[in-house]
């Protein structure tokens, strides 16, 4: 697996944003990516050195048009933690 298959894209939220002052990243990744797998392509992409992966696996909410009912996708997300020596990921630099 290509490591941007596993990370897929950048979660922009308020609260992501707060987390950035921290060095916490938070990504939507593959929902058969590894912590170990998104460590290493979280730091073969952007150059920086990773100390933590959180995970969690999203349900997709399920949704009705009249009398049809239908299911959003499963997904998964990873909070990246930086170590305190490692440079920032320069994406989300002008974001802060």
């Amino acid at each position: 697996m290509n490591f941007h298959d596993i990370i897929r894209k950048p979660i922009i939220s308020e609260t992501t944003m707060e987390d950035i002052a921290n060095k916490k990243y938070t990504f939507e990744v593959a929902p058969n990516a590894t912590k170990v797998d998104i460590k290493i392509a979280v730091e073969q992409i952007f150059k920086v050195q990773v100390a933590n992966v959180n995970t969690i696996n999203c349900m997709g909410k399920t949704k009705r048009m009249g009398v049809h009912v239908g299911k959003r996708p499963d997904w998964k997300k990873a909070i990246v933690t930086l170590k305190p020596d490692s440079k920032t990921i320069e994406f989300f630099d002008g974001m802060a």
